[in-house]
């Protein structure tokens, strides 16, 4: 059987080395000696020997889960072998995370990441009782974590002398040293006249960066994971 679906740029090879990397732009390659941890349901393949297993987050963060809706639905993957993770054909980005690294991210968009990261559902300080951002997932520790993100992310430099403000529904993570608070962009004018759809942001301030993705959040299919 002939066909380009066959050539090197579509064909999955025998991993080398421990850990993960990037298939294609739209699957992660995980090569498994022990354990990792990912999204539930993001599995798409594997090969070797490999128990799938669900992970808790703990009595807190199930509850905070259960309030906003935030949060991550983990399996810990464990044993030898090769596993491919997706979601939904968005794109996917590797970021390594170094000692004294600390990684806001908004659950949605974890893939999966390595058991030797610690991560921790936080309260988002300032961003008061508001919609997208109120709880996120810090990761602190070494390790990397795959990121899955619809469309190909925007990267922002925040300075002391330029914060940045951002929807909600389309931030994907942050420098966990920034100050956030609430943004209201929309005067009472506005408002009374039905509304600009763009009235409180998220403000960062302080020296990092925030990575929003070029499109709003849309509401998740309902999972039975």
């Amino acid at each position: 059987m002939k066909s380009d679906l066959f050539s090197g740029e579509h064909l999955a090879e025998t991993g080398t080395f421990p850990g993960m990397s990037l298939q294609n732009a739209k699957c992660v390659k995980y090569v498994v000696n022990g354990e990792m941890h990912a999204r539930q349901g993001s599995m798409i393949a594997f090969r070797g020997d490999l128990q799938f297993e669900r992970k808790g987050q703990g009595i807190g963060g199930m509850l905070k889960r259960a309030v906003t809706g935030e949060g991550l639905a983990l399996m810990a993957v464990r044993g030898q072998g090769e596993a491919w993770f997706a979601q939904e054909a968005q794109n996917c980005f590797i970021v390594e995370i170094e000692p004294g690294d600390a990684f806001t991210v908004n659950g949605r968009n974890v893939l999966c990441f390595d058991a030797t990261l610690s991560y921790e559902i936080k309260t988002v300080k300032g961003a008061g009782m508001t919609g997208g951002g109120l709880f996120n997932s810090v990761f602190t520790g070494q390790g990397k974590i795959a990121l899955a993100c619809e469309g190909t992310p925007i990267v922002i430099p925040v300075t002391p002398q330029a914060p940045v403000c951002v929807d909600t529904d389309a931030v994907v993570g942050w420098s966990e040293q920034l100050q956030t608070s609430l943004h209201r962009s929309q005067s009472i004018g506005s408002m009374i006249r039905g509304g600009s759809g763009e009235a409180v942001q998220l403000r960062l301030d302080g020296q990092g960066f925030v990575i929003v993705r070029p499109s709003e959040a849309t509401p998740q299919k309902a999972s039975s994971h």
